[in-house]
């Protein structure tokens, strides 16, 4: 990890030198069965009102045919596309640091699969990169959801209060919400060394890397003109719970890393707390199908306060039984 002051000295040596790099910009999209989805970036990147950008297409194991999708959009010659493809699944990581070191540009920005770009997505990223500090960029997502029960009485009300959360949070804590539209410069992501391998489980790499830039002395900023649609997986209860059970399990890596002070206790208290504890000594990949397919089930039958707060438990029961219990929570990505 570098001191502030060092990374401070490295950065201002390499700004006063003139860039090497082919491109301004360089998009990497890591994809696993995207296939169905990739359109999303790739229309939209062929959009944008900066030219100067390539975009690296880093397919971890090729399930349904992906590579077929984006040499379509290499034959158009409309984008300086690029697609490298692993011949198994190595994980998210692995398929991100593979884009980021084949980059040939000055600012980096993970753009992932399910996202649409609005037309000036590279030139306001690139807008942040151009004065003397290092900055670590984010643009929150605004999650696009079918009209499920899920989406009808949680998904769309957590969804907003996320991005309000994100945009009143202190500058201190905006490193929380590095994600899958954020940007760096490349010196700064080689000196920190890329993403961390040991987060070969769903999620955290993102919040591993954003605290590590925010440790190393980068400004992070929080730019709400980057928000940015997201057609997001996860849309109905049970797809929720499973993947809070798994972000659950992955946080305890970030916590062997860099200690618990960081994100305060997990446990939840009171009474709601209390139901939390309890539903969570039982929650399971199967339990947590179950129970969120027969909420989303009657939902619509049920008060909407009612509903929200069943869908709030059993989600937020799985990610703290993910904390407790990660041997639950295996699946890689």
């Amino acid at each position: 990890m570098l001191a502030k002051n060092a990374l401070g000295a490295y950065c201002k040596i390499l700004k006063g030198n003139p860039s090497m790099s082919t491109y301004s910009a360089a998009v990497i999209i890591p994809t696993r069965g995207g296939a169905s989805k990739l359109h999303y970036p790739l229309d939209a990147l062929e959009q944008q009102t900066e030219k100067d950008f390539q975009v690296i297409v880093v397919i971890d194991g090729d399930i349904d045919d992906s590579a077929s999708v984006v040499q379509r959009y290499i034959e158009r010659s409309t984008l300086n596309l690029s697609i490298i493809v692993f011949d198994e699944n190595r994980g998210r990581v692995a398929a991100l640091n593979a884009g980021h070191n084949d980059a040939d540009a000055d600012v980096l920005i993970r753009c992932d699969d399910d996202l649409q770009p609005a037309p000036d997505y590279i030139a306001q990223h690139l807008s942040h990169h151009r004065g003397e500090k290092e900055v670590g960029v984010i643009g929150i997502y605004k999650n696009v959801l079918p009209d499920t029960p899920y989406a009808r009485f949680y998904g769309r009300y957590r969804d907003e209060k996320f991005r309000q959360d994100a945009y009143s949070c202190p500058s201190t804590r905006q490193w929380m919400y590095w994600a899958g539209n954020v940007s760096m410069s490349r010196n700064l992501f080689q000196q920190l060394g890329g993403y961390d391998e040991r987060y070969r489980l769903y999620g955290w790499e993102d919040v591993d890397m954003g605290y590590r830039l925010y440790q190393a002395g980068a400004k992070i900023v929080i730019d709400p003109h980057l928000a940015t649609h997201h057609y997001v997986a996860a849309t109905t209860t049970a797809s929720r719970a499973k993947r809070a059970l798994y972000s659950g399990a992955a946080r305890n890596i970030f916590v062997d890393q860099h200690g618990s002070t960081a994100l305060g206790s997990p446990k939840p208290t009171g009474v709601w707390g209390l139901a939390v504890r309890s539903i969570a000594k039982l929650s399971t990949e199967t339990n947590v199908k179950y129970v969120g397919n027969a909420i989303d089930t009657v939902a619509d039958k049920i008060p909407p306060r009612l509903a929200e707060k069943l869908i709030s438990l059993i989600v937020e029961s799985a990610s703290y039984a993910g904390i407790t219990h990660p041997q639950r929570a295996q699946k890689n990505f």
